[in-house]
């Protein structure tokens, strides 16, 4: 009688680099999750999501966190069988696109608000992931890409990925709130503080700051300003690790990021560079 093959199971922990798109290659069981993500089926949290609601099989069984998997395992997801051999090398993009006020960075909102995805180009191999979020109320540049890991990683808090933001404050802002900004203020979700803070411009009741975080935890630049009693009226996220926003692209348009810049991300997550570069394309 021929019994279904199980996957290998064994404790998660933290991943050393690898080449962006690979697997190990030699035949060791990895993460299920992992795998997924390097087929460019999203990131490794939401990966996660799908392992727990059932979405997953491994071998005809449904899979469990913690689930290891060979090359010989067989992975259906949504009862589609997973080409491993397809997206084993798909050519690793990763696009910067310029999000207005008013877009949200979901695939399908309940209440009918536009989404950024609609703007995003087809893509044959895998799907589009965003590495973080802005809400909707922040314009600013927003990375996708097309490979989880990566996605993954540049996320991590471990990272210590620079972010620097636009940010105009209503009000008057005294220099006891931009120390104490800097010091450290504490948040619902633990203590939070700039990297730093320059001043870019503006008015007396509409003054422009530039800041810098190392972190991209819900909507955290506008609950530090709340925190010392100032209110943000605008603000844009202007540079991501070594990326930066610039005049192109446009509002609602997107580039595909230049080799240059895309070894500087592939640096800051840990990861190979890539075997073949990207066509840099613009729109």
């Amino acid at each position: 009688m021929n019994r279904r093959q199980r996957p290998t199971r064994g404790p998660a922990g933290p991943d050393g680099p690898a080449d962006p798109g690979t697997s190990a290659g030699d035949g060791t069981p990895e993460r299920l999750q992992k795998v997924l993500a390097e087929a460019g089926l999203g990131s490794r949290r939401a990966l996660e999501d799908w392992i727990r609601a059932g979405r997953v099989r491994v071998n005809g069984r449904l899979a469990q966190l913690g689930d290891r998997v060979g090359p010989r395992d067989r992975i259906q997801v949504d009862g589609r069988a997973l080409d491993r051999r397809a997206s084993r090398h798909p050519r690793l993009r990763v696009l910067a696109y310029h999000k207005p006020e008013g877009e949200v960075v979901t695939r399908r909102d309940p209440e009918g608000r536009p989404t950024i995805f609609r703007h995003l180009p087809g893509i044959r191999d895998g799907r589009w992931i965003t590495i973080g979020r802005l809400d909707i109320n922040t314009a600013g540049l927003l990375l996708v890409t097309n490979h989880g890991e990566l996605a993954n990683r540049l996320m991590h808090p471990s990272r210590q990925v620079e972010r620097l933001y636009a940010v105009r404050i209503h009000g008057p802002v005294p220099p006891t709130a931009l120390a104490q900004l800097l010091a450290g203020v504490e948040l619902d979700d633990g203590p939070a503080r700039f990297e730093q803070i320059l001043e870019a411009g503006g008015s007396a009741s509409n003054r422009w700051f530039h800041v810098l975080l190392r972190e991209g935890r819900n909507r955290e630049v506008r609950r530090l300003w709340e925190a010392v009693g100032c209110a943000v009226s605008r603000l844009k996220r202007v540079q991501f690790g070594s990326v930066v926003l610039g005049a192109r692209p446009l509002p609602g348009q997107w580039r595909e990021l230049t080799p240059d810049e895309l070894t500087g991300l592939l640096d800051l997550a840990g990861l190979a560079p890539p075997r073949r570069r990207p066509l840099v394309r613009a729109r």
